[in-house]
Parts: structure tokens; sequence; C-alpha cells
């Protein structure tokens, strides 16, 4: 699903990636821990598209068997938007949109037809236990069901690979909870893969694969 060879970035002379050789299956939950600072965060965006490595030979970025390092900018937002998914730390939802606006947003960037989305997005929000929220703003909803539905903006399109940046890093302890039995129901039930960084030692550990990063490298 996911294949990096020799992956490296550079931030004028600040070397933050260090050769990152990395394979992730599909339907696969994978946590990557480490330091502040260790290159976690940037290796999520590259391998997210909304950043891009420095060039070096041998370097690889494939992602469901697409050469992401050969696409255009117009290709690859066309890629990012129909097959990955996102969630942040902070929910990100725009303020003057309803729960329901905000979830069918990425899809009518894909010029999918207004009747079908919507009915796909109160689908993700019934299936996310917010059918009684769909017409609230953000700034009505508690941080657990703005999180969600962020989760569900993610998913509209039904990509096959979701990345989440500290996504309960924002929650209490219950709504984290909630949202990390979620990722693996999400799995289990619609296939998707998922990379998550997280400082969220409990999270960390349910994943199918821990991998730690150590000064801009994967450590073994």
């Amino acid at each position: 699903m996911i294949q990096t060879k020799n992956l490296h970035k550079y931030y004028d002379q600040l070397h933050v990636l260090k050769g990152v050789d990395l394979h992730i299956q599909k339907g696969e939950i994978v946590s990557i821990v480490g330091a502040s600072g260790a290159g976690k965060t940037t290796l999520l965006q590259i391998l997210g598209t909304l950043d891009k490595p420095t060039a070096e030979s041998g370097i690889e970025l494939r992602i469901n068997n697409e050469d992401i390092l050969t696409m255009n900018d117009k290709t690859l937002s066309k890629f990012r938007n129909l097959n990955l998914g996102f969630i942040f730390q902070f929910h990100q939802l725009l303020p003057e949109f309803t729960a329901l606006e905000n979830v069918c947003i990425p899809a009518f960037i894909a010029n999918k037809p207004k009747n079908e989305t919507e009915i796909e997005a109160k689908k993700l929000l019934e299936y996310l236990g917010l059918s009684h929220r769909i017409n609230h703003k953000p700034n009505e909803l508690s941080g657990g069901e703005q999180q969600r539905v962020a989760v569900a903006r993610a998913l509209i399109n039904k990509p096959a690979i979701i990345f989440a940046d500290e996504p309960s890093g924002n929650l209490d302890t219950a709504s984290a909870e909630n949202l990390h039995q979620l990722f693996f129901k999400l799995r289990d039930e619609l296939g998707q893969t998922f990379v998550i960084v997280t400082h969220n030692e409990d999270l960390a550990n349910m994943a199918d694969r821990k991998l730690i990063m150590v000064d801009g490298q994967i450590s073994n």
C-alpha cells in the first residue's frame, strides 16, 4: 500500500529525514512514535503528499502502486483527495458550516453529485453516532464530536489510507479511547489502512506495528 526508499528531507541545512525505508501493507494500522523533533510529522506529511521529499538518488515513494514522485501538482491533488484521508489533532472544521456540510467538502471538491454526497455523509455521521448533530456547527459540538465529524470528513471519499497526526491529543481520556477504538472498527469493517503519529502510548501499542523514529530514521 505504501512503499518508500531513501526518503530524505532538508529544510535549508537542517536534515530532518535521513533515508527512510518503509513498507506498509493494505489494512494495516501502523503507529509512529518518537521524541519531538525526530521527524514523525515530516514523514507523515510526505507520505500524505502534503510535502515533498528532497531529491536524492534511489528515492522512491509509491502509494497504492502509484508513483507519487512523477505526478504534477494537479494530478497529485486529485490523487490525494480521492485516495487519502487526514485527521489532525485540531479538527480543522470550518466554523461557518454545519457538521453535514463539513463532511461533504472533500466530495464536492471531487465534483461528486450533491445528493449522493449528502446521503453518504449522513450515513457516515450516523455510523459515528452523530445523526442527531448533523445540522450543528462546530462550536455547538463537544471536542469528541468535532473529532468524529473530522473522521467522517476524512472517510467521505472512501480513501484507501487514513493519515492521523496526534488525533487524540486534544481530547479527554474517554473521548480519546472512543476514537482509538473507532480506528480499529473502521479498519475491520471498511478495510482502511491507518498511519498514526502519536505520543499516546496506549494508541501506539494497540497498532499492528509500532515504528520508533530516532533522529530522522526508523529505529530497528
